[in-house]
């Protein structure tokens, strides 16, 4: 582990055995969820934009070492309430991952269209090319350059699109998932502590 890295881990406390711990603060359980519709169970809620930003923040910056999120509220939630605020935060995470697997595919779909339109017109420049010779009029010899031209811009345009934007959309998914499934407590001024264990995969 070099400098840098052991840099940032020491940042975060840990747990008896070692684990990295994502501690967030808030006054009460209601305060991590958007409240704009109060009147939705938890399970169905969005999560605050603060909670979830600095959420997924974390995570990404602790890398692929184990961790748990440890949530510090002024106000203790029943037992009830929390297990509800649980499924909430699990069933946000696992829904924003599975827009962004959908946002993902469609980026497949997007790039292999564009890769195959311009195969096609690529093809189409090399006919233009053949079929006119090599002294072609004025019209025809840019009708075949824009040809080709544009093919390349289209592959080009697939590829590299591709290319760029598919490490992101796959590095937030892996981070969702693990935020999903990973134990989550409630640490409370009281003496007593709620805790939740991760569900099986």
């Amino acid at each position: 582990m070099n400098l840098e890295r052991k840099t940032i881990l020491d940042r975060y406390p840990r747990a008896s055995d070692g684990t990295i711990i994502v501690d967030i603060a808030a006054g009460k359980i209601e305060d991590i969820f958007n409240n704009f519709d109060k009147a939705t169970p938890y399970a169905k809620k969005d999560l605050d934009t603060d909670f979830f930003t600095y959420l997924v923040d974390s995570v990404k910056e602790i890398g692929n070492v184990p961790f748990l999120i440890e949530i510090t509220l002024d106000i203790k939630p029943d037992d009830a309430r929390w297990r509800n605020a649980i499924e909430g935060i699990r069933n946000y995470f696992i829904y924003i991952k599975e827009l962004k697997i959908r946002e993902l595919k469609m980026l497949y779909r997007t790039s292999l269209i564009m890769l195959a339109v311009g195969v096609v017109v690529m093809m189409l420049s090399i006919w233009a090319h053949r079929t006119f010779g090599p002294d072609p009029d004025m019209f025809t010899y840019v009708f075949a350059e824009g040809l080709t031209v544009t093919a390349w811009i289209l592959m080009w345009e697939s590829l590299a699109g591709f290319l760029i934007q598919w490490p992101p959309y796959r590095r937030d998914i892996r981070c969702y998932k693990r935020i999903a499934h990973a134990a989550i407590t409630c640490r409370c001024p009281l003496p007593d502590t709620l805790t939740d264990q991760p569900p099986r995969p």
